[in-house]
């Protein structure tokens, strides 16, 4: 890769190793359930940790590089967002690997959780302190660093304490709810999205399925708050299913991977909602967002395969 494309490298490609390590994690989920053969999980655990260090190395080079452009990129109004989706990698790496390499995974839950906690206070100062936003700026992407504190908790009841798991749900929680009404303001007084970023609309489906996994994994239990977490986020799908005449004129950029890891989350959701009540429209559900989400990925790979073999993909925007 010549260095102009290292110069044009974006941060949002981390979007690309959450997709794959949330498909990872449900192939962990679905063996078993459907009987699939261990070897599906092992590839994909391969191919998430190579993409995650090849894009982690990558992305070092080009801080090193070309500071000042990153420095653009952290004040940026849109791509700042994107920055999380590094810290959100190292928590769903550390989620795959808790029971196969314990010691890594909890390495791996504090560096992720501690750097999060960093872009979430670095993000909301932001916000607060504003002197460049404006509210075309909106788009669903803004729900990334606050995703990350729904995510800590998932691996965090195996290595922090219970006040530690509540104080990252709670964030994670209260601002979601907060950035949800501030996002539609602006999905309905305003422009529509760039088409560009359309496919970030899928990100509305992944909070309410993190959360209801994270509740589910500190409480123990679903209750009516953790129903009220998993048919919200069922409802969210829909609500994106039913824009598809958008989704599908748009040609593709890298935000395609928005579409992976929230359909990742809500199958993840679904499994564990089917462990808890054993409800065979939960294991309908299972199978149908797994099958779904596989088809995704395999779309998504090779799109992005083809399209950085054709230059289309690190080029100055």
């Amino acid at each position: 890769m010549d260095l102009e494309r290292i110069k044009n490298f974006p941060v949002s490609f981390f979007a690309v190793t959450m997709g794959l390590t949330g498909g990872l994690i449900v192939s962990q989920k679905m063996e078993g359930i459907l009987g699939i053969p261990s070897v599906l999980s092992l590839v994909m655990m391969i191919v998430s940790i190579f993409a995650f260090f090849l894009i982690t190395i990558l992305y070092f080079i080009k801080v090193v590089l070309f500071r000042d452009v990153v420095r653009k990129e952290l004040v940026h109004p849109v791509k700042m967002h994107f920055f999380p989706t590094f810290s959100v990698s190292l928590l769903l790496l550390s989620v795959a690997t808790v029971d196969i390499q314990p010691v890594f995974s909890e390495l791996l839950w504090y560096t992720g959780a501690g750097t999060h906690i960093a872009f979430t206070f670095y993000t909301l100062t932001t916000w607060i302190q504003h002197t460049h936003f404006e509210p075309y700026h909106v788009n669903p992407s803004w729900f990334i660093p606050i995703l990350g504190n729904l995510v800590v908790p998932v691996a965090g009841v195996v290595y922090a304490p219970s006040i530690v798991n509540w104080f990252f749900f709670s964030a994670g929680l209260l601002f979601w709810i907060l950035l949800f009404g501030v996002i539609f303001n602006r999905l309905i007084f305003h422009n529509p999205l760039p088409e560009k970023l359309m496919p970030t609309l899928f990100i509305l489906i992944a909070p309410p399925a993190v959360a209801f996994i994270a509740y589910v994994k500190i409480t123990g239990s679903i209750g009516n708050f953790g129903m009220f977490l998993y048919s919200l986020s069922i409802f969210m799908f829909l609500l994106v299913c039913a824009q598809w005449r958008l989704m599908f004129r748009i040609r593709f950029y890298l935000s395609w991977w928005a579409y992976s890891f929230p359909l990742a989350a809500l199958d993840l959701a679904s499994v564990l909602f089917l462990h808890k009540t054993g409800q065979s429209i939960a294991m309908i559900l299972s199978v149908s967002f797994f099958f779904i989400l596989t088809l995704v990925l395999l779309l998504l790979s090779v799109l992005t395969i083809r399209n950085i073999a054709a230059g289309k993909i690190c080029i100055d925007e």
